[in-house]
């Protein structure tokens, strides 16, 4: 016997709530692969400066953020298959899912506020080693110069701090762009455009990771309800 009334009425608002939850989940799969293969933070994490890869801390919440959005897609199908099947079953195990993503997410969430900081701080750490071999001159050099220039043409900038940005151009111009006269003054330094790098991408992330919070606990509820309204109506 199918459920009637206020609970029909549940059950296609959780199919509905169910169907934006897996197209969220591809939107958010889709933006994590396009974060993971981003050219700025590729060229940049890819670097290696001797035996010292670059920190890619970075990518750790990537890869939490692709699974999360694959299994986001999966947990919506079976929670659209659950409740269109009236079926406590899957809805019991669409619940558990829930439950289970929105731990890994509070988790994750943590994970990242925690680290927001860190992140971009090892990576300046990064370039102001390589910029200090490469000013010094030192054995390691030739790739210093590379790992710098990376960093340079990547976000358009020069030198680690308001000094070396200014003069880094006058007398090493194998490290800094000097296109013009023009582009000598408005030099950015390189710690200012890494903060603005992944400042801008963990607060995209963020923003995804509450709206799909919001989303998992309409459904946890609507779910909760149509079980209950189904077990009521088998009873009758």
């Amino acid at each position: 016997m199918g459920v009637e009334g206020c609970t029909k009425c549940i059950k296609y608002l959780l199919f509905v709530f169910n169907f934006i939850f897996w197209l969220a989940g591809g939107i958010i799969l889709g933006v994590a692969l396009w974060l993971r293969h981003d050219s700025q933070t590729t060229n940049i994490l890819y670097l290696q400066l001797g035996d010292k890869q670059a920190p890619n801390t970075f990518y750790v919440g990537i890869y939490i953020l692709i699974a999360v959005g694959a299994v986001m897609m999966f947990v919506g199908f079976l929670g659209c298959y659950g409740a269109i099947q009236e079926s406590q079953c899957l809805l019991g195990t669409f619940f558990t899912c829930l439950v289970i993503l929105f731990a890994c997410e509070v988790a994750a969430g943590i994970w990242g506020f925690v680290n927001k900081d860190q992140i971009a701080k090892d990576v300046k750490q990064f370039y102001d080693q390589a910029l200090q071999q490469a000013l010094m001159g030192d054995s390691d050099a030739s790739n210093a110069k590379a790992v710098v220039k990376t960093f340079h043409e990547t976000l358009d900038c020069c030198g680690s701090d308001a000094l070396t940005s200014a003069f880094t151009p006058v007398w090493r111009d194998d490290l800094c762009r000097r296109d013009s006269l023009k582009t000598f003054f408005e030099n950015t330094n390189c710690h200012k455009k890494i903060d603005e790098l992944f400042s801008g991408k963990l607060y995209l992330i963020g923003i995804a990771a509450v709206v799909v919070a919001v989303i998992m606990i309409f459904e946890m509820i609507l779910s909760m309800v149509l079980c209950c309204g189904i077990r009521n109506s088998s009873v009758y």
